[in-house]
């Protein structure tokens, strides 16, 4: 009996750890951003995984054409292979962030790992764009206390997301639109990619399709879109109301 019980102890707690690291809402290791209160009529787009050539030019084309600021969240590595894109992404008004340099998952990688993956994206970003948004989002969610305090120590504040469209896989852009409208209530940080962790050069078509049907959706129904600084300074102002 002692040891059903401990086992069920130990099932728990591994089920509680799981949650802490992975799942986008938890705050069990440390906080972290996921967006403003359900009533707010502002949404924000993130973009994960580029920059990544050619769909990461013609999604800019598209929030150009609805005048629409969004996050993108860079690989390091790409950014030194492509710093012009960044740059263009910058240009365009959006912001970037650190997404570290190769997208490991950063569970167990030791402190000294975690800090070059962030440091090595900071460094990327700053040769190609100067300056940009003091973030960073950890590949696949994935987080534990050391990660979160590593971002801290590096000035960063960590964003995940409360709405996720699975644009990673192959889809189309009826479902992307599906999976956001499932979601969204307000105030939400929008997860999208613009590239693939693997390689360059993803199809990410079906994610430009859909970003353009959802800032119509949304727009028609009076929300505006914002970066996610622009996001947390806001409920930054509210919460000190």
């Amino acid at each position: 009996m002692a040891g059903f019980v401990v086992g069920i102890a130990a099932a728990a707690s591994l089920g509680i750890g799981t949650y802490a690291a992975l799942a986008p809402r938890s705050q069990l290791f440390g906080p972290t951003f996921i967006g403003k209160r359900p009533e707010s009529k502002q949404l924000a787009l993130t973009f994960d995984d580029g920059p990544n050539d050619p769909h990461t030019q013609h999604l800019l084309e598209v929030l150009a054409r609805h005048d629409v600021k969004a996050t993108f969240f860079l690989i390091g590595r790409y950014v030194a292979q492509r710093p012009d894109i960044a740059r263009a992404i910058v240009a365009a008004g959006h912001e970037v962030a650190n997404h570290t340099f190769t997208h490991p998952s950063l569970l167990f990688l030791s402190p000294a790992r975690v800090r070059q993956e962030l440091g090595d994206c900071e460094k990327a970003l700053a040769d190609a764009v100067d300056a940009h948004a003091p973030l960073f989002r950890p590949p696949f969610g994935a987080r534990r206390p050391h990660v979160l305090q590593t971002a801290w120590d590096l000035r960063l504040e960590t964003v995940m997301w409360s709405v996720t469209c699975y644009d990673w896989r192959q889809t189309t852009p009826e479902r992307i639109e599906q999976h956001a409208v499932r979601q969204i209530r307000g105030g939400d940080v929008i997860l999208l990619h613009d590239g693939g962790h693997l390689a360059m050069g993803a199809d990410r078509s079906a994610t430009v399709a859909a970003t353009d049907r959802l800032i119509e959706r949304y727009k028609g129904e009076g929300y505006g879109f914002v970066t996610v600084s622009q996001m947390m300074g806001q409920q930054i102002e509210s919460l000190s109301d």
